[in-house]
């Protein structure tokens, strides 16, 4: 057989040489799985599609927390993958894994610009969901879900494809219906500091129907409540990341207001399971998807602090201005039409989840957790 060069002998760069057979192996099992990290350190395998299985998919926002999960299980679908994104907060770390896979692309590109490409669905998640990326700059985060929503359903419109909009439990406001069901409308104030968010995924869920009724494009909504997992930003300023870095550095741990307000908090498998469900069955309203599990601020942070085993003191600030007082999610839609509700408990959740975050704090140090007003994502050389 030809050889680059000879096997065994060395290259003038001191490089031992390969064999074309050992280059066309390795090459194909590059194309069977993702390659070991630092943030994934295990390997993923692909399904192996015909080409008339194989669907050709868009995730805007794909190297974010939820996207780069939702390619990860699009990946071992067997589907071919092209990721867009800004990297405002998502992390090139989050997709590297699949740099080399011969289905993954990435491309560096703020939806506020148009982009042409030939696809069979769109997953539109692109947008800054933790409230201070998303007050960081206002104007800008009005713009991705309103200007990034019309392109990407322009988009879907001239190829025929399937659009799924990420919507949130924010929509919803500091509600009055408890827990909240897709059929309550809200209780938002649209000119208060999270407006930018609240009303911006108000007003992109409008377009989705208002692009299905007036010219035909097939939309799903997904409603997503509080989620956490491994590969959360580390100074998104959530309450499950700020706990966690502040217990495992043995820091306070810091609640906004009485710690009386409620949460719901699913694990993002989960969500990221009922986000293919509802792209691929049949149902076209809004659906609700989250952990109907329901904690106080104060339980939730003593629980981490018991989990880590840590001697954190929890400490009290002023409340953040329309900070919602309770949020858990009716997910009996979910279970009805896409047969989907959470599998994985929290504690399992949190567990994967610290060891997450105590790798990332082994590799970075000490980490500051972000406080709840406007602030710019932070930079890591890990990101690089």
């Amino acid at each position: 057989s030809k050889s680059i060069g000879e096997a065994g002998e060395e290259s003038s760069a001191g490089l031992p040489q390969i064999t074309e057979e050992q280059l066309f192996l390795g090459l194909k099992i590059l194309s069977q799985q993702s390659v070991s990290t630092a943030t994934t350190p295990h390997v993923v395998k692909t399904k192996q599609l015909p080409d008339h299985e194989r669907k050709r998919i868009l995730v805007t926002g794909g190297a974010g927390f939820v996207g780069s999960h939702l390619v990860d299980k699009l990946m071992m679908e067997g589907h071919e993958v092209i990721v867009l994104d800004n990297f405002f907060t998502g992390q090139r770390k989050n997709v590297e894994h699949w740099k080399f896979h011969p289905n993954f692309s990435l491309i560096v590109h703020d939806v506020t610009e148009e982009i042409y490409l030939e696809v069979d669905q769109v997953y539109h998640l692109a947008c800054p969901a933790s409230p201070p990326h998303y007050q960081y700059n206002p104007i800008k985060t009005i713009k991705t879900s309103t200007e990034g929503t019309l392109h990407m359903l322009g988009l879907a419109k001239r190829v025929n494809a399937r659009i799924l909009l990420t919507s949130t439990s924010e929509i919803y406001g500091d509600p009055d219906v408890h827990p909240q069901p897709e059929s309550y409308w809200g209780n938002v104030n649209t000119i208060g500091p999270r407006s930018c968010y609240d009303e911006g995924k108000r007003v992109a869920e409008t377009m989705m129907y208002a692009y299905r009724d007036q010219v035909g494009v097939d939309v799903r909504v997904a409603r997503i409540f509080n989620t956490f997992g491994p590969r959360m930003h580390p100074n998104d300023g959530r309450v499950v990341s700020n706990f966690i870095i502040q217990a495992l550095q043995g820091k306070d741990m810091t609640i906004y207001g009485s710690g009386e307000q409620s949460r719901s908090f699913q694990y993002v498998d989960d969500l990221v399971n009922g986000l293919y469900a509802l792209m691929n069955g049949e149902y076209d309203m809004p659906v609700n998807l989250g952990n109907p599990d329901e904690y106080t601020v104060k339980r939730f942070a003593e629980h981490i602090r018991d989990v880590t085993k840590s001697d954190s003191k929890i400490s009290y600030l002023p409340a953040s201005q329309d900070d919602p007082k309770q949020r858990r999610p009716d997910i009996s839609t979910a279970k009805s039409v896409i047969n989907w509700e959470p599998q994985v408990s929290v504690d399992e959740g949190l567990k994967l989840t610290i060891d997450y975050f105590q790798r990332v704090l082994n590799d970075l140090g000490e980490i500051l957790p972000t406080g709840p007003g406007a602030a710019k994502p932070k930079k890591f050389i890990s990101d690089e």
